[in-house]
């Protein structure tokens, strides 16, 4: 009896439950708050909200792999293999973090050899008492989120961004593990199950030598990948942003731009941002490909933060991902206290002068024109440039209407509910509540917060030299936020002067600053990637 009412437990799911998860869920309330009630960007924080209750619920059929041949992770030598042909491998339904390192498992971070074999065993054990065949049938050790390890790599080249970490990746453990006396290193890595099945073969054994991606077990299961399993391709095959910019370019009007070109310098100045927080990222620790991925958050511009993060650092593409969106939608909250600071009242009440009207021949040499340039100048990025000035063209050409318009609504719309659930979809608890994590999403508002200062800054420098005044409000419109934080500047200058419309003049720099972004994010990814 007692069996069967744990078993009907574990199908139900709510032992699954954690603190992180309940955590989660409050945070998930916040953004449905500022979503739903306050309509802060509704269109983005809906999504990226349904996505992170999903995340932190045991769901089944939402997030699971499906079978494939386990792989190894890296060129290297085989310490110990634990699957055997025939038998089976686990993976619960709901799975924490994962250390992918014996490093990792490290609790007592630079307390000495001693205390590092003693957390490296009682980890080992932890795992073993949670994976052995005896114990997948126990629900409440199923609940503990830790899937099958199935085997042990020593990397033939391993980099290390601190000495601590060299440190660590040398030291020597002995551990008993599935029956066996093993001698490991920090830097070995770990290979855990994928998805639950059968294993029909293990292709490589103890001592062997493997190339980065060989095949070490051979996984059969009848059940496929879960439906987020599919839609995240469209992330990381990197789809979803080009198609997003193909939609913001049929949205977006680049008449205000041509019409005054000077508002370049805005969107030029709010790329600030980016590298301040780059260099401030390098100095927390963050290798100089990570920082640059974080540094892309401060362009407010959700699809390049992808689209750089997924060249350059892979493994933060969530927690970027996450800010990026997020500070996206809190425009209206981050930007304007700094619009305040940085301007006086009077400043805040100036009139710009009507823009002049801009020929349709005029917009249409401009997508030509900024898609030869750009793209010679950054080829890296040409997805982003050319999809982003394709759908502009078509809005602009005249006789391309039905196109224009499903660039416009239906491509956007449905990529917006795919992109935004798959990115609210990677804010589990265990893997969002982490102090690398939150560092990210601080950077990110330090990033943000000097993108408009540096616009405003730069609107009142171009004050200095003359000519027409410019409305420093409209400085902060030099992020990507298309068209969000042209909104604000509209919005904040008619606090000053409620007959006064900045609307139109601040999307000059905000254009301006969606190809700025672009061309940095480039610029990272030559200069960076490998």
């Amino acid at each position: 009896m007692l069996k069967s009412l744990i078993d009907l437990a574990s199908d139900m799911g709510f032992m699954y439950v954690d603190w992180r998860m309940i955590v989660m869920w409050a945070v998930v309330a916040v953004l449905m708050y500022l979503a739903v009630f306050k309509e802060f960007e509704p269109l983005l924080l809906v999504p990226i909200a349904f996505g992170a209750l999903l995340a932190n619920l045991p769901t089944e059929g939402v997030l699971n792999k499906p079978p494939a041949p386990i792989i190894s992770p890296a060129e290297g030598t085989v310490v110990s293999v634990f699957a055997s042909e025939g038998g089976k491998v686990f993976v619960p339904r709901v799975v924490k973090h994962l250390p992918t390192s014996v490093s990792d498992a490290i609790a007592s971070a630079g307390e000495g050899l001693e205390q590092a074999q003693a957390d490296v065993d009682r980890y080992f054990k932890f795992v073993g008492d949670v994976t052995s065949p005896e114990s997948r049938e126990d629900a409440f050790k199923k609940a503990k989120g830790i899937p099958d390890l199935v085997a042990i790599i020593r990397p033939a080249h391993a980099e290390f961004k601190t000495d601590k970490e060299a440190a660590e990746a040398n030291m020597v453990f002995k551990v008993k593990f599935n029956g066996r006396d093993l001698e490991l290193k920090g830097s070995d890595l770990l290979v855990w199950a994928q998805c639950s099945g059968d294993v029909t073969g293990v292709m490589a054994q103890a001592g062997e030598k493997v190339a980065n991606g060989q095949e070490l077990v051979g996984i059969y299961s009848p059940r496929t990948g879960g439906l987020y399993y599919y839609l995240q391709l469209g992330v990381l095959l990197e789809l979803f942003p080009p198609l997003i910019f193909l939609g913001v370019g049929a949205l977006t009007d680049f008449g205000p731009l041509i019409a005054r070109p000077k508002t370049l310098l805005l969107g030029g100045a709010a790329q600030f941002g980016i590298f301040a927080t780059f260099i401030g990222a390098i100095c927390l620790g963050f290798t100089s490909q990570e920082a640059a991925s974080i540094g892309i958050i401060g362009g407010a511009d959700g699809p390049t933060s992808i689209f750089t993060t997924n060249k350059l650092a892979p493994h933060l593409l969530a927690p970027i991902a996450v800010a990026a969106y997020s500070y996206m939608a809190l425009v209206p909250i981050i930007q304007p206290p700094i619009m305040r600071l940085l301007t006086t009242e009077k400043e805040r009440k100036i009139r710009m002068k009507s823009l002049r009207k801009v020929s349709r021949l005029e917009k249409l040499v401009f997508a030509i024109m900024v898609t030869i340039f750009c793209i010679l100048l950054v080829p890296d990025v040409s997805a982003l440039i050319g999809m982003l000035m394709l759908g502009n063209f078509l809005r602009e050409c005249g006789v391309c209407e039905r196109l224009s318009k499903a660039a416009q609504n239906e491509i956007i719309n449905v990529v917006t509910i795919f992109l935004g659930t798959s990115v609210g979809i990677t804010m589990t608890g265990d893997r969002f509540l982490r102090t690398d994590t939150l560092s990210i999403l601080a950077l990110g508002v330090v990033a943000f917060g000097f993108a408009t200062a540096a616009g405003v800054v730069m609107a009142k420098i171009m004050n200095l030299f003359g000519g027409d005044k410019v409305n420093p409000l409209i400085g902060s419109a030099g992020v990507s936020a298309v068209p969000m934080a042209a909104r604000v500047s509209q919005v904040e200058g008619q606090k000053a002067d409620p007959t006064n419309f900045l609307l139109m003049h601040a999307m000059g720099p905000n254009v301006a600053g969606v190809i700025g972004t672009a061309l940095v994010a480039g610029y990272f990814i030559a200069t960076l990637g490998n």
